[in-house]
């Protein structure tokens, strides 16, 4: 695992306090794509940190296997879901028998692995007829204020801030579908959310607070009852193998 990866593990409280689930219109779009119901179904939910995707999976009468690697967020997943079973795990070496599995699904975490070994062993692990499903969560740039502070963010990093970074599989014939969906919270918990971020967790404490307390400010002024809504475009990508 990379630094920027292994760097959720000091703060797998605040990731699973403040990261956004997911719609169920996501998972409607999921059965559709790969051809099957999530009831009944067996599956593995590779890279799954705290357990966000596997609980939603599991709420749908998935069979859920939850697969991750890291200390610090395996620890939170059995801390908040002691009912879903985790291996300890990656893609790129998946810790699960040959055919033994009808879905992957890496929710925000296939860009951890490296294709050229993970696009084999999703191969390997799946059943004839079984599918890949990828998927990203990203605020969506065409509301107004998220882009503008998509563009603070990427000034303070000096380049696109890249708070999702991706690498998705060519060798695999995808299916795309975006989901749009959006949720309010206040805007502490908003802020909460963006720090869970890599790259804010690599960027250290003070100068992660310092900009925060400068959103904060900007956002009371646009939304002075305290309340944003989070307007977030979920691209997800269905690979039936």
């Amino acid at each position: 695992m990379t630094t920027r990866a292994r760097s959720f593990d000091a703060a797998a409280a605040l990731y699973h306090a403040s990261r956004p689930g997911y719609p169920g219109a996501l998972f409607d779009a999921v059965e559709e794509l790969a051809g099957m119901t999530l009831r009944g179904a067996r599956v593995a939910d590779v890279g799954a940190g705290t357990g966000i995707a596997s609980a939603l999976l599991h709420a749908r009468e998935a069979r859920v296997l939850a697969v991750e690697p890291g200390d610090g967020m395996a620890a939170e997943f059995r801390r908040a879901h002691p009912a879903i079973p985790l291996v300890r795990g990656d893609g790129d070496r998946l810790p699960l028998a040959s055919g033994g599995f009808d879905l992957l699904t890496y929710a925000q975490a296939w860009h951890w692995t490296d294709p050229a070994r993970s696009v084999p062993e999703a191969r390997r692990v799946l059943r004839p007829g079984g599918a890949l499903a990828l998927w990203w969560n990203d605020l969506d740039l065409s509301v107004p204020w998220i882009a503008e502070q998509d563009e603070r963010i990427a000034e303070l990093f000096g380049a696109p801030a890249g708070l999702q970074p991706r690498e998705e599989p060519e060798a695999l014939d995808l299916t795309t579908r975006e989901v749009r969906w959006s949720r309010r919270i206040p805007i502490d918990a908003h802020l909460a959310n963006l720090s869970s971020h890599s790259a804010f967790l690599l960027l250290g404490e003070p100068r992660t607070r310092e900009f925060t307390a400068a959103e904060r400010a900007r956002l009371l002024e646009l939304f002075p009852d305290g309340t944003v809504e989070e307007s977030y475009v979920v691209t997800l990508r269905v690979a039936v193998v």
